[in-house]
């Protein structure tokens, strides 16, 4: 019999990324690879390697595990999934700490692999429209490539059930795409990092589509536009003061920043935010601002001066 640990743990990071996928929380994928590798353990003695490879058990496994943990679970959104764009970038940003919200996956783009597919944030939040089993279906055969009878085998079902739940789940993310980058948007970033660390709002509209998405959970309200993104954007320099340090990063596949503010001493963090690039201009920020997410991130609280 091979050994466990050096069967299994080179499949580790990529269950978690699959786990992120369907459950939409980093935290949670950790909690659910951590059971599987004990389920596996515990039935190491009958894995059969005649039957299935040992990443196609642990995925059988780990994609099982993860829809009992969703059961009667309410689905992880973002704000832009709770209803319309707000008219009012002036109005007073409560935070909703009672949603489980949707959270943002670290990643290094230089090691982006194909495990890394079907993270984009656009992506996993519309699959949180879906029913867990669709959500599984859709990931397994459109993202990772199982074919319809494996999947069937994953899930203790049926060819067809597989197939009529793969029609569903790519009618109910239709426009959106598993596909991990569109654009790096490395160039445009520079210049809204640039922009943002002078407060200069108008260098900052100059960066955006004329469409442009503004949302910041766990505050449950989200702007389109540039009009709205601009004086939300200069409401924030007026609160916050106009003087900021930037550390870049990416999530999702995406690039991104953690931004701190100046508080008089210190720099003290106060979001991560998130962007989609297309044609050039910013299209879509997140911006996060919950603790559990700058835990995930390993983001310090303050940069000293």
């Amino acid at each position: 019999m091979p050994d466990f640990a050096a069967s299994t743990g080179p499949h580790r990071a990529e269950l978690v990324v699959h786990c992120y996928r369907l459950l939409g929380s980093v935290h949670e994928a950790e909690d659910l690879v951590q059971e599987t590798m004990l389920r596996a353990w515990r039935a190491w003695e009958r894995y059969d390697s005649t039957r299935a490879s040992i990443r196609t058990w642990l995925y059988r496994i780990a994609t099982n595990a993860c829809l009992t943990a969703l059961e009667g679970r309410a689905r992880r959104p973002l704000p832009t999934g709770l209803g319309g764009p707000s008219e009012d970038p002036l109005q007073r940003l409560v935070p909703a700490f009672d949603v489980p919200w949707l959270q943002p996956l670290p990643d290094d783009p230089a090691a982006v692999t194909a495990a890394r597919s079907g993270v984009r944030l656009a992506f996993v939040a519309a699959m949180q429209l879906l029913p867990p089993r669709q959500r599984a279906v859709l990931v397994l055969r459109d993202v990772l490539d199982f074919s319809a009878a494996e999947v069937a085998d994953l899930l203790g079902t049926t060819t067809a059930s597989v197939n009529s739940a793969l029609q569903r789940a790519r009618s109910g993310v239709a426009g959106v795409s598993a596909d991990e980058l569109t654009e790096s948007g490395e160039e445009v970033i520079d210049d809204y990092v640039r922009a943002f660390e002078e407060a200069d709002v108008d260098a900052l509209v100059a960066l955006l589509t004329d469409e442009v998405v503004l949302e910041m959970p766990p505050v449950p309200l989200w702007y389109r536009g540039r009009d709205d993104y601009a004086r939300f954007m200069a409401r924030v320099f007026e609160m916050r003061g106009t003087r900021w340090q930037l550390q870049r990063t990416h999530a999702n596949g995406q690039p991104a920043f953690a931004a701190y503010c100046w508080d008089g001493s210190d720099f003290h963090l106060h979001t991560l935010q998130v962007f989609s690039i297309a044609d050039g201009r910013v299209a879509h920020t997140v911006v996060f601002q919950d603790p559990a997410v700058f835990e995930v991130f390993g983001l310090a609280p303050v940069l000293t001066r």
